[in-house]
């Protein structure tokens, strides 16, 4: 394992005095230097959250640093984690027929600002193919009938699997996963949904949208979760609409805000500034 020059540390346990000190001075006699730290204590479990980002002395490999902090992780029952900061992690992006989400992705990575390692594209559809070429990436089409959904599954994870993909991100994959496959990729699976969750489900939400008048109009990035829909929210945004914008003009707002909301949700759990907090979620966002 080579030597790491800056790694990230997050972890969550029960809060108690000196917890921050313990790791701090930990790492200061290791011969480390913090360059970014933040934290939170939600209150209502007592329980606290930490990341931090730091410099390594020369000579670190990852598994050495993990193993320097595994007695501190126990001591305090930490739920606990150290990356190597400049490691992108291998994603794989699913969709169906709609781009937009697809698109705002590959155009980020493509110019070096999001930092992941896109290994594919999987669809149910071979819309998306000409643009996933056009980006010099393996696209994999894999379509889905309600008598083919165990077996299509199944080879999407053996996907994954093949391609050491380390998270799926669903941009506007239009199909339910199963319970089995949830729990395979938990905390591994990011969905986008075009509603500003909890609000109007099922189909054509912004049609529901604009028979109720609504004056505000968003997008949720969350865990997949068997629980349709219900997954812990990475991030949320919000346009203002009115009277005046039509069930169409409404969805091209929404996808505008769904491909920015994506972005920013996968953006931050590749930095691993997501920590899961229950059915919710700490975002250590910049």
């Amino acid at each position: 394992m080579s030597a790491v020059k800056e790694i990230v540390l997050t972890f969550s346990c029960q809060d108690s005095k000196g917890l921050v000190a313990a790791v701090a001075t930990l790492f200061a006699t290791l011969g480390f230097n913090i360059k970014e730290s933040s934290q939170f204590e939600d209150v209502q479990s007592n329980r606290f959250f930490m990341r931090t980002v730091f410099e390594c002395p020369v000579g670190y490999n990852l598994g050495q640093i993990r193993s320097l902090f595994k007695p501190l992780g126990e001591q305090y029952q930490m739920d606990w984690n150290i990356f190597d900061s400049h490691t992108k992690p291998r994603v794989l992006i699913a969709v169906s027929q709609w781009g937009h989400c697809l698109n705002a992705l590959l155009n980020s990575w493509k110019n070096g600002s999001l930092p992941i390692d896109i290994v594919g594209v999987v669809s149910n559809h071979n819309v998306m193919r000409d643009l996933t070429e056009w980006y010099e990436l393996p696209f994999h089409y894999l379509p889905i009938t309600p008598d083919t959904k165990a077996e299509q599954e199944g080879q999407l994870w053996q996907l994954m699997q093949d391609l050491q993909a380390e998270f799926l991100v669903l941009a506007r994959y239009m199909q339910i996963l199963s319970d089995d496959l949830c729990r395979k990729l938990n905390g591994r699976a990011i969905n986008i949904h075009h509603s500003f969750l909890p609000g109007f489900k099922g189909a054509k939400p912004y049609h529901q949208a604009f028979e109720r008048g609504v004056k505000l109009i968003g997008a949720t990035a969350h865990f997949v979760t068997a629980d349709l829909d219900e997954g812990p929210i990475i991030e949320q945004s919000v346009e203002r609409v009115s009277h005046v914008n039509s069930p169409d003009e409404m969805a091209e707002i929404g996808r505008d805000i769904e491909a920015v909301v994506l972005n920013r949700a996968v953006r931050w759990h590749a930095e691993h500034r997501v920590l899961l907090n229950g059915t919710k979620t700490v975002v250590f966002s910049r």
